[in-house]
């Protein structure tokens, strides 16, 4: 796919929650690498122009110069201020270039996706500056985000797509629906699932609205609350049942389930990508649990009675995703 081999379960370099010290941010990106997670996620938008997951990967590289080379890198960009898409060939190349600056020498990158589309530039161009930039060496490979279908069969026809990241776990099942997985499937893609553990929902930490911290993005959206989290969060405790038996955590069965997604036929390889901001977090992720052919269909007659209502993201966000 792009020269280097990725592990089960992938590593997610953001967090909703507090910014952790860099010691303990270290001491997570360490484990993540020692426990099999080397695809890695990160961004230019995730953080400020001076702390964010590429200034702090660099420090990490500085730290630990011997795991640059063990990484797969995943980072998005081409987006402005504001959340607002550039797709634009110049902008693309800009941001490429600054992602790099700011992951210094050792920092390479394997994949690099628009964070969004661009609705007001054609895919071709967008694409043709990324491609650009794999035939110079800046970037490993070309991946999508947040797209449809048919933007990744539109897209294979212009250059190689090497992943495609999506929101995809047992609270957000989409794309299992919607043509996204067939697509990968039929073009050999690499799925990658952010929010596998439906942005903390499926650790079952979050028992009403209340327990949402405030200032938390999942104050306002639409899934989380009040009038939809009754009934959503009746799939959670389902699936606490499920996992007392496997005597796995609920969040340890939600990653298993991503995993063995790509054992059914037709389907494409998953990696699913959990960030956490602790060590202990971090092992508890890495652990692989196996499921059953019949534990799946367990899975799936529970996810039909207990159907998840409410949009992934306000009406904002809602217009930026399938494009």
């Amino acid at each position: 796919m792009i020269g280097r081999k990725v592990g089960g379960t992938g590593y997610g370099l953001t967090s909703r929650h507090a910014i952790p010290s860099e010691e303990q941010a270290f001491a997570a990106l360490h484990i993540a690498l020692a426990s099999g997670c080397n695809l890695w996620d990160g961004g230019e938008i995730y953080g400020t122009p001076d702390y964010n997951s590429l200034t702090l990967l660099k420090k990490y590289y500085a730290l630990y110069p011997e795991d640059a080379d063990k990484v797969v890198l995943n980072i998005k960009g081409a987006m402005r201020p504001g959340w607002r898409p550039d797709g634009s060939p110049a902008f693309v190349r800009e941001s490429v270039e600054k992602c790099l600056r700011m992951l210094g020498e050792r920092g390479r990158i394997d994949m690099f996706e628009c964070a969004r589309r661009d609705p007001k530039v054609p895919l071709g161009e967008t694409l043709g500056a990324l491609a650009e930039l794999v035939n110079e060496g800046k970037i490993g490979g070309v991946a999508l985000s947040e797209v449809s279908a048919g933007t990744v069969r539109q897209a294979v026809k212009i250059t190689k797509i090497v992943a495609v990241e999506v929101e995809l776990s047992l609270w957000s099942t989409e794309p299992l629906t919607n043509g996204i997985a067939d697509a990968c499937a039929e073009f050999d893609i690499l799925i990658i699932a952010y929010s596998p553990i439906g942005r903390g929902m499926l650790t079952g930490q979050i028992k009403s609205f209340e327990d949402i911290p405030h200032g938390d993005l999942r104050k306002i959206l639409p899934r989380y609350q009040p009038e939809n989290f009754e009934n959503n969060i009746k799939l959670v405790k389902e699936l606490e049942k499920m996992a007392q038996k496997k005597h796995c955590t609920t969040a340890q069965l939600a990653l298993a389930w991503i995993r063995s997604l790509s054992n059914k036929k037709g389907m494409p390889q998953i990696i699913p990508i959990p960030g956490a901001t602790t060590a202990e977090r971090v092992k508890e992720n890495a652990v692989e649990v196996e499921l059953t052919e019949w534990e799946m269909k367990d899975i799936d007659t529970i996810l039909a009675r207990c159907e998840v209502i409410g949009d992934r993201y306000h009406p904002m966000g809602m217009t930026m995703i399938n494009g």
